[in-house]
């Protein structure tokens, strides 16, 4: 049995189906990644690209962080590939428990799926930091330089910038599902970027399968590994 036929039969056994996913399950969106050779991490601007996504440099040079935030972070436009389309079609089927992802783009969502947890927040999410207000990604795409509220107060996106600590609600939730999962699998990831990587290794079952273009650490320790774009491997083994 082929690793595609064998995932496919995993699934088909499986009711309590984690998914934990990066940066790479959106690039068939058209969003980058960030650290491949075409993304984030390898464009020219004046400074590196994670010192201004850094929680003091934010706070230091509102202006340069929004500049760069709006021309290279914001996808208005990018739409659900095929492996946003088949999470969401597995929990709909009541297999498919949470998806956990470092994503902050809201194609999940988009895409059908309840139960995200994001890791890393999401731009569709922005609040004043004076007094809470609540603003949309239209909002904040609409407003010109440093977005301000009603308030006068600075609006900040509810991502998690280099230096802020990652919600300890939703770390603590996704290590229950990870932990009580009957098939966890990694997808679009390098497993690099901790503590968000970290968090597979609460897994103790016996069918972790990992999905993604390049090698990643757990490759060795995967029951199962499929090399390729994500939503082709997805698209591969079920109807979508």
């Amino acid at each position: 049995m082929n690793e595609l036929d064998q995932l496919r039969q995993w699934i088909s056994d499986s009711s309590n189906i984690v998914f934990f996913g990066g940066a790479g399950v959106s690039t068939e969106s058209g969003i980058p990644d960030f650290r491949s050779v075409d993304g984030l991490y390898n464009q020219t601007y004046a400074y590196p690209p994670e010192t201004i996504i850094s929680h003091s440099f934010y706070r230091k040079n509102p202006e340069e962080f929004y500049r760069f935030y709006k021309d290279r972070m914001l996808f208005p436009d990018a739409k659900p590939n095929a492996a946003h389309r088949a999470l969401a079609k597995l929990e709909k089927l009541g297999k498919l428990r949470a998806v956990i992802t470092q994503n902050i783009d809201g194609l999940h969502q988009m895409a059908g799926s309840k139960e995200v947890l994001e890791l890393h927040g999401s731009v569709h999410r922005n609040y004043c930091t004076r007094c809470n207000k609540f603003y949309s990604l239209e909002d904040i795409m609409a407003m010109d330089g440093v977005p301000h509220c009603t308030c006068g107060g600075i609006v900040k996106p509810d991502v998690v910038l280099y230096e802020e600590g990652l919600d300890d609600q939703v770390m603590q939730k996704s290590v229950d599902y990870i932990r009580h999962a009957d098939l966890l699998i990694i997808g679009g990831t390098s497993l690099v970027v901790y503590p968000a990587a970290g968090l597979v290794n609460y897994y103790k079952g016996n069918r972790l399968v990992v999905i993604n273009k390049s090698i990643t650490p757990m490759d060795s320790e995967a029951d199962l590994v499929a090399s390729g774009k994500i939503g082709e491997v997805f698209s591969q083994i079920m109807e979508i």
